[in-house]
């Protein structure tokens, strides 16, 4: 029996199958921990509600040797953790399948958000559809404030109003004059980012009252609120967020909170988003919490004497929150993320700082990241025609996955864009099913029935069904030999649609590397997700890169990545400073201050001060323009921000402004909890020791397609628990476990390493 609160759970539910890694003390060895994983498909209504909840019932099972019927509350005495990654929120924006909300703005700007930046992404298309607003509704308030002087003024630090500490004015203005009293004498006061603030209108608490007592009358649970010049000063969001709360509203999102940076526009529509999903996502994690027995929420007497089980959350950006910092804005990016903390932080290796592209296969996308010792993150993106403003990795994601559907249209084979999901999936998952990718690639014999989770059927313990596959993919053939000049085989048609899914996910991989100026084959290939390694070695082969990395977790790497990842706490504040030698030194203490407040938040939630680390950024630009960069502060000590943002600015653009002032538009801090030590010596170190042997050629064949070498008959089958540490398996050959299987193409070996199967390519 294991000890109590000692089991660690990480659930990623995908968009077709959802993956579980855990970890308990082992009893027959002190100190260290044994693992297991469960694969199911994320969606099974006939069989089980919730994925997450019943994959964690089954590990329930295993671990404590007690049976646990479905659908009865899971204890959680024993649960130390558990991480979720979600595409709930993701899922939900695609669709279109949000929480109804209205837009509570600015007088005068209720068009704001419909007109939008103007941009013209498709310019020569004839029939442009533009994404409807995210709201219902708009009400407008009669509010207005305004910042003194104007940015073009080029002594504007000379005429600037000034303020003590205290926020008292100690000096007036001084340039041509802006003020304006609307009503009597004109209210100052000093704002978050350091600009002057002059006050023209109040809101009218009463009148809004009204106002949304109306939409609260109409159903309306959710709102988004979105002043003018909020991000500085916040207070009159504030006090309509507290009408709208004393009414009764549920969802209040206010713009100053989720996301304090300069430019209406973006922090608006990234409101409006968190307005409309976050509801979404607590309605999915109710019901996912009432699953469990009520300690998990923080409530029952354990709970009340700190005993109780975390739950803690994956956030856009690659860090953990805890269930009152999860929101739907920070979420949308939730599934992959943990895939890219997972590859990043096992297969970096710091001495020889080769830069990885990281390849996850998945079931219904293919998404692709890079790291080069430290998470890319973008700032602003843009999912289903909506731009979001929020910190995010840099993840491009292209629809072709195990269950994109094949389809032949004018001449052309086509893997995608359109997705059977995990309802009904594929055809070989015995629910009658459109012809996917994970069809082709069993007819190609790249996988085995027999090694593949079965999980299918009524009865959902049946393996794949390959004549389902074949039989579509004759009728199919029919057809496409109906339209074509010259008599395909089967195995012809089968690769020429795993060829284009290949080429499909080569487009976001050299978006990421060439398109940015690096060239792909300096790097390695960390490929995961259940499909990952089937398609590895000829995507590789593509690029022009010769080793591939892959995990013995790769098939659920986002799982296993989210036991890897950091807790996080993060702090952003407005600014409208100079970066100049005379305000470089309260620049720093201004980040002294924020890492200090980051620190103490991440003490209170346990960690002791030598797991705490933290990142300093400042968003900086040339004056003038209207592209910040967010530079994080050198690791070695010199705070010279300028330096960083110069290198970053010519990397990213290609020229510098020399002669331009640098503003600081935001200060942030990023607040990392540490949850695990090390993952000991990197797979490179290992490899430069390692004794290798060539493997004997196993017993176990299979009939599989090559490219270029056609089918072969006689593949060696490895299973991979088998093989030790050292071996090497020639190509062409197949290593397969009870999660996952890898193709190795002609022309390339395998080595077998403690964690990693290393391919390397001729």
């Amino acid at each position: 029996m294991i000890p109590d609160h000692s089991l660690r759970i990480c659930a990623d539910r995908g968009g077709t199958f959802c993956d579980i890694h855990a970890s308990y003390p082992d009893p027959e060895c002190e100190g260290s921990r044994k693992e297991l994983v469960v694969k199911l498909l994320s969606q099974d209504p006939a069989n089980y509600r919730d994925a997450p909840t019943e994959g964690i019932r089954r590990i329930l099972e295993t671990v404590t040797g007690q049976k646990i019927e479905r659908g009865t509350r899971l204890p959680t005495n024993k649960i130390d953790y558990i991480r979720l990654s979600t595409t709930v929120a993701t899922n939900a924006l695609l669709e279109r399948k949000g929480k109804k909300h209205a837009l509570v703005i600015t007088k005068g700007f209720k068009d704001l958000l419909l007109i939008g930046n103007q941009s013209r992404p498709r310019i020569f298309d004839l029939n442009i559809k533009r994404p409807d607003p995210l709201y219902t509704d708009v009400i407008e308030v009669d509010e207005r404030v305004t910042l003194v002087g104007y940015t073009s003024d080029p002594a504007a630090a000379d005429h600037a109003v000034q303020f003590d500490d205290n926020g008292k004015i100690t000096k007036g203005y001084s340039g041509e004059s802006s003020i304006c009293g609307i009503d009597g004498e004109p209210e100052i006061v000093h704002g978050l980012s350091g600009e002057a603030v002059q006050i023209l209108r109040k809101p009218d608490l009463k009148t809004v009252e009204e106002q949304l007592t109306k939409l609260y009358d109409q159903d309306f649970r959710s709102i988004a609120i979105i002043f003018a010049h909020s991000y500085t000063f916040p207070q009159h969001e504030i006090a309509v967020g507290k009408v709208a709360e004393k009414i009764g509203f549920t969802q209040i999102s206010l713009s100053s909170q989720l996301l304090p940076m300069i430019k209406m526009l973006p922090r608006g529509v990234s409101s409006t988003a968190d307005a409309y999903l976050t509801p979404i996502l607590k309605e999915y994690l109710d019901g996912f919490f009432s699953g469990f027995d009520e300690e998990l929420r923080g409530g029952g007497k354990e709970a009340h004497e700190g005993r109780h089980a975390r739950v803690e959350f994956m956030g856009s950006d690659g860090g953990l929150v805890d269930l009152n910092n999860f929101s739907g804005l920070k979420s949308i990016l939730s599934g992959p993320a943990g895939g890219v903390v997972g590859y990043a932080l096992t297969s970096w290796d710091e001495s020889i700082r080769t830069p990885i592209i990281g390849l996850d296969v998945g079931g219904t996308s293919t998404d692709v990241s890079r790291y080069a010792g430290r998470y890319e993150v973008t700032y602003e993106t843009t999912t289903a025609g909506i731009s979001i403003q929020s910190p995010q990795l840099d993840i491009n994601t292209v629809a072709a996955g195990g269950g994109s559907c094949l389809t032949f249209s004018n001449g052309l084979f086509k893997a995608g864009p359109e997705s059977a999901g995990a309802e009904p999936g594929p055809a070989c998952y015995r629910k009658g099913g459109p012809l996917c990718l994970t069809d082709a690639n069993l007819m190609a014999g790249r996988i085995l029935p027999d090694y593949f989770p079965k999980i299918f059927g009524k009865s959902a313990k049946e393996p794949l069904d390959v004549e389902a596959s074949r039989t579509k993919f004759d009728k199919l053939r029919e057809e496409i030999n109906a339209h074509s000049s010259s008599e395909l085989s089967l195995d012809e048609i089968v690769y020429g649609f795993i060829k284009v899914a290949n080429e499909t996910m080569c487009r976001p991989i050299r978006a990421l590397t060439e398109a940015k100026g690096y060239s792909t084959d300096r790097h390695l290939l960390a490929t995961f997700g259940g499909a990952g390694g089937q398609h590895a070695g000829e995507i590789a082969r593509l690029l022009g890169i010769k080793t591939v990395l892959i995990h013995r977790y790769s098939s659920i790497l986002s799982a296993y990545g989210l036991s890897l990842a950091d807790r996080i706490y993060e702090l952003q504040e407005p600014s409208s400073a100079q970066y100049t030698n005379e305000s470089h030194s309260s620049l720093i203490r201004r980040l002294d201050s924020m890492e200090e407040k980051a620190r103490a938040a991440l003490r209170d939630q346990g960690f002791p001060d030598d797991r705490i680390q933290a990142e300093r950024y400042l968003n900086m630009r040339f004056d003038g323009t209207d592209t910040s960069l967010m530079i994080l502060g050198p690791s070695d000590g010199s705070h010279d921000f300028e330096a960083a943002f110069k290198n970053q600015h010519k990397e990213e653009f290609g020229f510098l402004l020399e002669g331009k002032t640098i503003m600081v538009d935001d200060f942030k801090v990023r607040g990392l909890g540490k949850t695990f030590d090390t993952l000991g010596d990197t797979v490179h170190e290992e490899l430069k020791t390692l004794n290798k042997r060539n493997v004997e050629k196993s017993k176990l064949v299979h009939s599989v397609f090559f490219d270029g070498v056609g089918r072969v008959e006689d593949t060696p089958v490895y299973e991979l628990p088998s093989l030790k540490v050292g071996d090497v398996v020639e190509g062409p050959a197949m290593i397969i476990d009870d999660t996952q299987t890898i193709v190795v193409i002609p022309k390339s070996s395998a080595i077998v390493a403690s964690r990693h199967l290393v391919i390397n390519l001729e």
